[in-house]
């Protein structure tokens, strides 16, 4: 049977990943089915280009992963750019990692380790301010567009409810293979559940700062915001008042497992980290969206790309690093998921190299592109 073999060059990748933290590359890696890169880099980089890459193989696809210098829309803008400037020949990127989640999404429940995809991105902070408010600009000129209509056609497909259990499964089945695969590596990061008690929401209101008094708290009277030093403690530590969490059905199923949930829709994209429930509340509801994320606007006009990302907090005060190996991996299973449904056009993917009884043969991409869930 024919072995598919490493690609003759960079023309040879259609799929890319950009990820902005070290625990988003951790958890994608981790899904690789082979790397092209273990000794050295055999395809380089064009001139000007400063990225580093990662390649290798996922599934039926051959992968170029590219990690970002620093967050936020601009350094997704400069490295995205210069991505494609290397790989020519792209017609995907997933933009993968973590992301602040609004808590509801229409009648659903939205908990951390669950999965936002995008079917478009607003840049929220894009605009101008006047006394008083801000004004997002949002004409056709400014605008970032929907996706292209080849991502617009494989998000339509998820969201019918035979696809949605589908990629649902799948992603499930990753996740359980990306665990192993930690363990076996004896990882430091944590893959696993952290626990139903820890899905801690507080109400929009109640921000997380010292009670005791502290000058830049306003003194523990609550009218104000908070300081570094309590931004960076727990709320075990700062005694956040646990009556002020929101009440909500478990997120466990009655066997008492965790199911992560995928939710498509319009995901915000700014140069700042959301850190207000207000704020939060306010600006999802001006734009419908349903998470928060600081690289999509950047990236979206350099490359046709899908964000994926796992709720690690609620885009309030009260973040923590608890949910974030946790939602980087389940990020990375569903954005592998999707991409098994993902078939490049006839000639799209050029000829793969492929072994067969110690000669080099080639196989017309139609051989193994198209690819339907079980």
């Amino acid at each position: 049977m024919a072995r598919i073999t490493q690609p003759a060059g960079r023309d040879n990748f259609h799929v890319a990943i950009i990820c902005a933290l070290p625990c988003e590359v951790d958890a994608v890696t981790l899904l690789f089915d082979h790397f092209w890169d273990e000794e050295n880099d055999p395809y380089g980089r064009a001139n000007g280009d400063t990225n580093t890459y990662i390649t290798g193989r996922l599934g039926k696809h051959n992968v170029v992963l590219v990690v970002l210098p620093n967050m936020g829309t601009n350094s997704a803008a400069a490295a995205t750019a210069s991505l494609r400037s290397s790989y020519g020949n792209l017609k995907l990127a997933f933009l993968v990692g973590i992301c602040g989640g609004v808590p509801r999404i229409e009648e659903y429940d939205v908990f951390l380790g669950d999965v936002v995809v995008s079917r478009a991105i607003v840049q929220y902070d894009f605009g101008r301010q006047y006394p008083g408010h801000f004004a997002v600009k949002n004409s056709v000129e400014d605008s970032l567009g929907r996706a292209n209509k080849d991502i617009r056609g494989l998000l339509a497909v998820f969201e019918t409810e035979l696809m949605r259990e589908r990629l649902q499964a799948r992603s499930a089945g990753y996740l359980k293979q990306l665990q192993d695969a930690a363990a076996r590596k004896r990882r430091r990061a944590r893959y696993q559940y952290p626990g139903a008690t820890e899905h801690r929401l507080y109400l929009p209101h109640y921000i997380h700062r010292h009670r005791a008094p502290c000058d830049v708290c306003n003194k523990g009277d609550g009218s104000g915001g908070a300081c570094e030093s309590a931004a960076k403690a727990s709320c075990a530590d700062l005694g956040c008042d646990e009556t002020q969490l929101v009440r909500r059905p478990s997120p466990l199923r009655d066997d008492g497992d965790f199911d992560f949930n995928i939710f498509i829709g319009r995901i915000g994209s700014g140069n700042a980290v959301m850190k207000s429930g207000r704020d939060r509340d306010r600006i999802a509801s001006e734009h419908n969206l349903i998470a928060f994320e600081m690289e999509g606007a950047g990236a979206w006009e350099e490359v046709p790309c899908l964000v994926v990302k796992g709720v690690c907090d609620y885009a309030d005060s009260h973040k923590n690093k608890l949910w974030q190996d946790f939602a980087a991996a389940t990020a990375a299973c569903v954005m592998k998921a999707i991409l098994d449904r993902y078939v490049v056009t006839d000639g799209g993917q050029g000829q793969a190299s492929a072994q067969v009884n110690g000669e080099t043969q080639f196989t017309p991409p139609e051989a193994f592109h198209q690819f339907i869930y079980e």
